[in-house]
């Protein structure tokens, strides 16, 4: 595999196509919207001389990895050559179903197609293609730089052969694959969402406030990040997406969204990205400021 094309270029896609330059893949970075792969191209630039500064990566290497990228907005033309597909668009099942019918069309043949879905179902992603043993989960983690993991989801029909492919690809790119069955939530999200979910109940239900709540996590239990920190960081519209994908997929009620993420979400408090959630964020300021409605 050389050629690389990576749909969507918000947090994840930049962060993927980042990876795959870096590591000397030639990468073209598909958007519909060209401020959108602006500032994906913006983010990822900022991020190369961050490595620059630290040491991780040297200037030929980041200069020669910019070089790489090729920003598009035409989906056909950028994935006309090829040899791996990594879908990075919104957490929509229907959005991606109509990206990969179009994708299958436009890609060769050869092309295996993957998916960066942090929950929706391989084997429904893959139903729409004509190549189902070529439709992968690849699952990185945020952010794609720094983090090690590539949950790698096998789809009801994905092949051995598709499966080794992506495996010694992720390695190549110096990240640590893991196999998981495409069942909801596959295993990251599977346990990480209840734990986001229940921090939330906890707050809800008055059993101690955020601050408490993350540093028990944090203190308690060796966590970097604490849960509710942690859901502002991933978005909690994200996470309520997740936690309904669960709900619908299992039919258990223990997966059932907490009622106050609902609000916060209906309320257009999404966490980091939208400035509020359970903490408040000031650009350019590092600082925890828990928000004005949780304080005591």
């Amino acid at each position: 595999m050389k050629n690389i094309a990576v749909i969507g270029s918000g947090t994840m896609g930049n962060g993927i196509a980042h990876v795959f330059a870096q590591y000397g893949f030639d990468v073209s970075l598909i958007d519909t919207s060209e401020d959108a792969l602006k500032k994906g191209m913006a983010t990822i630039e900022k991020n190369m001389a961050r490595q620059v500064e630290k040491g991780t990566i040297d200037n030929a290497t980041r200069t020669a990895a910019l070089k790489r990228l090729s920003p598009s907005v035409s989906p056909a033309d950028g994935v006309s050559k090829a040899d791996l597909v990594v879908e990075a668009a919104t957490e929509n099942l229907e959005l991606k179903l109509k990206i990969f019918q179009n994708l299958d069309t436009y890609s060769p043949k050869h092309a295996i197609l993957a998916s960066n879905t942090s929950s929706i179902s391989i084997t429904k992603i893959a139903s729409v293609t004509n190549r189902p043993s070529q439709v992968i989960g690849m699952h990185f983690m945020n952010p794609v730089p720094l983090m090690k993991l590539v949950e790698v989801i096998r789809g009801y029909q994905t092949s051995d052969e598709t499966t080794a492919k992506i495996f010694e690809l992720s390695r190549t790119l110096g990240k640590v694959p893991v196999e998981v069955n495409d069942y909801p939530g596959f295993i990251a999200n599977r346990i990480l969402m209840p734990m986001i979910n229940e921090a939330i109940y906890s707050l809800y239900e008055g059993v101690a406030g955020v601050e408490e709540i993350d540093t028990v996590m944090k203190l308690g239990m060796a966590h970097p990040m604490g849960p509710l920190q942690l859901a502002d960081f991933i978005g909690l519209d994200v996470c309520l997406s997740i936690l309904r994908v669960l709900h619908d997929g299992f039919g258990n009620p223990k997966y059932a969204p907490c009622p106050l993420l609902v609000n916060m979400v209906q309320a257009g408090h999404k966490g980091v990205k939208s400035g509020a959630g359970f903490y408040k964020y000031t650009a350019g300021s590092k600082e925890l400021v828990v928000a004005d409605r949780f304080k005591k």
